[in-house]
């Protein structure tokens, strides 16, 4: 857990330091997020079961992060991007949609044993990601799924980092 936050704080000095803000806000508030509830298990040492689920969600990023590869390649258009599609979709709906669910679920199941900092800080941000990965989830399905003949005014684009990643549009 301690190394995941590091890898979270890390990132948003990267992203600070490196990054307009415009193309990284996105990010960076999802960043803010996470450090601040993985910060709560860590300096308290409680809760860290509940971080790690949350951690799942990451499995998704692999294939947020392959597809980004595949766009920069310019391989968009191949069998691979479209596996990678499908799959990244799949593991979405599983390791996002799902451990958000499930971790939501666990915290009204338990906000009697919760302290109102912890439930309030928890509470917030599974609603804030929730909020985030509906309109993550919508651009890709409308990017790689629902494409027209007419261009797409805006794009998904994942340029790194563990999470959701870079949003252009």
């Amino acid at each position: 857990m301690f190394c995941s936050t590091g890898y979270f704080i890390y990132d948003f000095l990267d992203m600070v330091l490196n990054q307009k803000m415009i193309l990284s806000w996105e990010l960076l508030f999802h960043h803010t997020v996470v450090i601040s509830c993985f910060g709560i298990a860590v300096m308290t040492g409680r809760y860290v079961g509940f971080a790690v689920v949350a951690l799942l969600v990451e499995i998704n990023s692999v294939f947020l992060h392959l597809r980004q590869i595949l766009r920069m390649a310019s391989l968009a258009a191949g069998d691979l991007y479209r596996i990678n599609s499908m799959v990244n979709l799949g593991t979405y709906v599983v390791f996002r949609i799902n451990t958000l669910a499930w971790m939501t679920r666990w915290l009204v199941l338990n906000r009697d044993n919760i302290p109102l900092f912890s439930y309030t800080v928890g509470s917030v941000g599974l609603a804030i990601m929730t909020a985030m990965n509906i309109v993550l989830f919508y651009r890709l399905l409308r990017s790689d799924f629902l494409k027209s003949s007419a261009p797409m005014p805006t794009e998904v684009k994942e340029s790194r980092g563990q999470g959701e990643g870079k949003k252009e549009t």
